[in-house]
């Protein structure tokens, strides 16, 4: 059964008011097949009664949120970023700091982990090694205790991770894959609402933001980036996604190429590396 439209209304509501996710009409279909398997997990007959349930049992509406929140994520994502991070931003900041500076990463809406893996694997490989550490959050709970736990399936692994990383960074473990401990040890995972104050850190020099402003209206992308920006080294850098800018949003600000990638940087940072150039 379909939901009806104040069903639709309540998780869209629901999700708007928890995550600032903005689910708009034309989404029904969305939310049933993301909570079909939530329904038949708790035994209710229905995707309807399911909802229902949820008006009274917080504990449910908290999976609705989980649920409804994106977690599309591979290794190496969008290799671009990635080159930039190894080629431009990392050389940057050595010459910077100094090369005994601990690097401060932040990978935000880290999903199951694959990204902040990602950036541990390219430090460790580079003059960077045991130099740095990383702060992974999300919203969802599900994804955060994933990601900690650093097991993956064969398939998950196949998913843009090269097998020389492979197999220098994970245990084999049945048929799954474990993220081995000398990598886990530089990382650190928490359960962060982006949409709702931040909770205190130390500033990063690093920001991995991407692809999240997409699900939200201007307003919140304006206050997340401000927030963002609070917590950033004034000659830090931001990662955002292929679709998402800082540009009429805010000026706080400016961006940059670094190699064949766009990033951006506080407009107090006017001093751009070799290699990258500011594009306004």
């Amino acid at each position: 059964m379909a939901l009806t439209q104040n069903e639709f209304a309540f998780v869209s509501g629901l999700v708007r008011r928890e995550a600032a996710i903005v689910l708009e009409s034309g989404k029904e279909y969305l939310v049933e097949a993301r909570l079909l398997p939530l329904a038949r997990r708790t035994g209710t007959v229905s995707v309807s009664e399911f909802v229902a349930r949820a008006q009274r049992e917080r504990v449910l509406a908290d999976q609705i949120v989980d649920a409804l929140t994106t977690n599309e994520t591979s290794w190496l994502r969008d290799r671009e970023p990635f080159t930039a991070f190894t080629d431009s931003v990392v050389p940057d900041l050595a010459e910077r700091r100094g090369p005994q500076h601990k690097l401060r990463i932040w990978s935000a809406a880290c999903s199951s982990g694959q990204e902040p893996y990602s950036l541990a694997m390219l430090l460790e490989e580079s003059v960077r090694a045991g130099k740095y550490e990383i702060v992974a959050t999300d919203i969802s709970t599900e994804m955060i205790e994933r990601a900690k736990a650093g097991r993956y399936s064969q398939l998950e692994v196949n998913r843009g991770l090269p097998v020389p990383m492979l197999v220098r960074y994970f245990d084999r473990v049945g048929t799954e894959w474990q993220v081995a401990e000398a990598l886990r040890r530089n990382i650190s995972f928490q359960k962060v609402n982006l949409a709702a104050p931040l909770p205190q850190m130390a500033p990063f020099d690093v920001v991995f933001l991407r692809n999240v402003l997409i699900y939200f209206d201007l307003e919140t992308k304006r206050s997340v980036l401000r927030r963002i920006r609070s917590l950033m080294r004034p000659d830090g850098w931001l990662f955002l996604g292929a679709a998402e800018t800082t540009i009429g949003i805010d000026d706080g600000f400016e961006r940059v190429v670094a190699g064949r990638a766009s990033a951006y940087r506080p407009r107090a940072a006017t001093t751009a590396p070799v290699g990258a150039t500011r594009k306004g």
